[in-house]
């Protein structure tokens, strides 16, 4: 089967809503990406890992590995000119990839299953921070106050609405004037809330430890042990991590990023494109870290508390910090906006997807995606508490469940999926994916990464994939011995 070309694609491409500007493509995609994973996920697994030396091998995979496939969701996007509903079809009519239209949905849909929830907490925690409530708690105490929120449902749920509601008006509004206009404002807020906590961070009485633990490589933390196998075991860990940050911070396997592709013209090529919104992700991860790291050392606090870091950890910081309820309540201010960012570009996703696949008004398709997510998500806010005897084995409550489906399996698969699709013969093919990735000014994908792209990337992923089942897998086997 021949490669097919991107020309007549974009030739005939009927008129579709674009961003009013550059600088709201790279916002909103950025904001997609920059969610938990950033700014709750990678501090803690960088401070599990060891810190700068961690950050070193998340930036080397960030570049071999999620750049590339950013490049292409964005290439598929902006040569269809649609979403992932009829991209495929379009790029590649013989109908082999029209499976592959449903990946991005029920992955995002998924997603939003849980991640609407988790987005409620961090909103819950503003007020509950502003209140004083932490003021001169220990782990203890801020560890009771998290666990009372996950025992209550009614509110779990109220906050849940409140995330879902947003996302459905925001994206109800119209490409430009709600999601576009809104994610700016977000973004311009998250930026100068993140600067103002860092300002704050930094200038700690002690603050100089977290800050070379963070940024000073130590490359022993990475193989810590007692014995040569227990060095080549954190290694590995570490490596694994950092393999899988690197291609889940960027929100790639979903055609997360492909609908924004496809909102765009084709008057920049668009590896600079990718760079700009892995760059502007990447750095809201590190401040997150110069947040995060310096607070901790300079109140005697443990960095590597995992994910308990955030409702647990940091709130006892807080708690002894002057006006620690006013910059707590910043902070949680940064992390709603973060999780509310991915909400409304995630929900774009689907509403764009619906549109495009049914022929209904964006309105309609917002109501009734709102709707969907809405009763989608009432398993997870009851998961910790009418529901919390729902679990699978080695994978955890609803929740862990959900992203499970996500993290283990759909983002890790849809990305090999776009690698194939974007590098075979039985695909759109390498021709295609290049000339319209080159199209425009600016940086130009080098040819010479065709065989990385080919055989190289898929191998890293199906490397992830099975390796974050292999615990999974020994759990079962355990269990079932």
């Amino acid at each position: 089967m021949p490669e097919q070309s991107t020309g007549a694609a974009s030739a005939t491409a009927p008129s579709r809503e674009h961003f009013a500007s550059r600088l709201g493509f790279i916002l909103i995609s950025a904001g997609c990406a920059i969610g938990l994973g950033n700014v709750w996920r990678f501090p803690y697994i960088t401070g599990q890992y060891g810190g700068a030396a961690f950050f070193l091998i998340y930036l080397v995979f960030l570049v071999i590995l999620g750049l590339p496939v950013m490049v292409m969701e964005f290439a598929v996007g902006r040569a269809s000119q649609k979403s992932a509903a009829q991209a495929f079809d379009r790029l590649q009519p013989s109908g082999a990839w029209h499976w592959f239209s449903w990946w991005g949905y029920i992955g995002c849909t998924v997603l939003m299953m849980f991640y609407t929830t988790v987005c409620g907490w961090m909103l819950s925690y503003v007020p509950k921070m502003a209140s004083g409530v932490f003021g001169g708690a220990d782990a203890q105490t801020t560890a009771a106050v998290f666990s009372d929120m996950l025992a209550d449902p009614v509110g779990l749920i109220a906050w849940m609405v409140v995330a879902v509601v947003v996302g459905a008006v925001v994206c109800g509004m119209g490409l430009q004037k709600g999601v576009e206009r809104i994610t700016k404002w977000m973004m311009a807020t998250l930026f100068v809330v993140m600067l103002v906590l860092c300002v704050r961070a930094v200038t700690l009485p002690g603050a100089g430890e977290g800050i070379a633990f963070y940024l000073v490589p130590d490359f022993s933390r990475l193989f810590a042990g007692a014995t040569a196998a227990e060095q080549w075991a954190t290694f590995s860990d570490a490596v694994f991590a950092a393999m899988g940050q690197a291609l889940f911070s960027l929100s790639l396997g979903m055609a997360s990023m492909e609908i924004f592709g496809s909102y765009i013209g084709r008057e920049r090529s668009l590896v600079g494109e990718a760079v700009s919104v892995t760059a502007l992700n990447t750095v809201v991860a590190v401040l997150a870290g110069l947040i995060i790291f310096p607070a901790c050392f300079a109140y005697g606090v443990s960095p590597d508390q995992g994910p308990s870091l955030v409702f647990v950890t940091l709130p006892v910081v807080f708690g002894q910090m002057p006006l620690g309820n006013v910059w707590g309540a910043l902070f949680f201010v940064f992390m709603g906006f973060a999780a509310l960012s991915t909400v409304i570009a995630v929900f774009e996703n689907l509403i764009s997807w619906s549109i495009d696949k049914w022929g209904i008004t964006r309105r309609r398709a917002a109501a009734i995606t709102g709707v969907l997510v809405l009763v989608l998500s009432l398993p997870c806010a009851l998961g910790f508490s009418v529901l919390s005897g729902v679990t699978v084995p080695a994978v955890g409550d609803i929740q862990s469940i959900e992203d499970f489906i996500v993290s283990n399996n759909l983002l890790p698969l849809g990305a090999l999926f776009f690698v194939l699709f974007c590098t075979t013969r039985w695909g759109w093919g390498w021709d295609g994916f290049l000339a319209e990735t080159n199209a425009g000014r600016g940086v130009r994908f080098p040819a010479c990464a065709r065989l990385w792209l080919k055989y190289g990337i898929p191998v890293l992923i199906l490397v992830i994939f099975v390796l974050g089942y292999a615990p999974k897998i020994a759990a079962w086997l355990g269990l079932a011995g």
